[in-house]
């Protein structure tokens, strides 16, 4: 068995799931529109550069998710899946996924964006597992507000998907195949520790480090690699 893990926005969808959840709030009057808009904005750009505090980050983000009763969210989301995800959700993404899963290979979904947000999502690609910044719920289930654990940015997603191999009885190293296949920079970290990366949909500082690196670069909105 091999292990095959995924970044998810921009590598998976060709978009951001955690901004443009910011920017379905905005536009459905969820939150105030102008205010909110600049921050989620300000948000990204930092992420987008590589210098996002990805605690404050979620504090952030979190904060406003305990603003609503959970039932309330989960209608918001159902109704941000139908509108901006599933049309955007590409066969060939979700071909890459399956291959991967009719091949008997382990398979995750890694990414820094919370898991409210991406579970969801992740259903959406098959029977795949997640590995996602966790927010603490009240017994009702209602998010407090607060991230549980740490961030899984940046090298914290070598320590997120550790853990989470080492409770199923493995071990990164181990295996005689582990892929991940992201877009960005900020994923470098994980991308070296395992035996194929492939930068994949890459922005401009991870193309260049992959191609330093002698990494396969994969287009997959465009169906096809270099």
């Amino acid at each position: 068995m091999n292990l095959a893990l995924f970044d998810l926005d921009h590598t998976l969808l060709p978009l951001d799931s955690d901004h443009e959840w910011g920017e379905f709030l905005a536009r459905t009057g969820a939150v105030e529109a102008d205010s909110f808009r600049q921050a989620n904005d300000a948000w990204f750009a930092h992420y987008q550069a590589g210098t996002l505090d990805p605690y404050k980050y979620l504090e952030f983000a979190f904060g406003i998710l305990s603003g609503f009763p959970r039932a309330r969210l989960d209608e918001m989301h159902r109704q941000f899946m139908a509108e901006v995800v599933q049309p955007a959700i590409l066969p060939q993404a979700v071909a890459l996924v399956q291959k991967h899963l009719a091949d008997g290979d382990l398979v995750a979904i890694v990414t820094a964006t919370n898991h409210f947000v991406t579970k969801p999502i992740a259903e959406q690609f098959g029977k795949v597992h997640l590995i996602a910044a966790m927010p603490e719920l009240d017994a009702a289930g209602n998010l407090t507000g607060k991230l549980l654990g740490t961030p899984t940015f940046g090298p914290g997603k070598i320590t997120h998907t550790e853990a989470w191999l080492e409770q199923l009885g493995h071990d990164l190293s181990r295996f005689e195949r582990s892929y991940f296949y992201s877009d960005s920079q900020n994923d470098i970290p994980l991308l070296e520790r395992v035996t194929h990366p492939v930068a994949t949909n890459p922005n401009a500082k991870l193309l260049a480090h992959a191609q330093a690196r002698g990494w396969p670069v994969l287009d997959l909105f465009d169906g096809h690699a270099q």
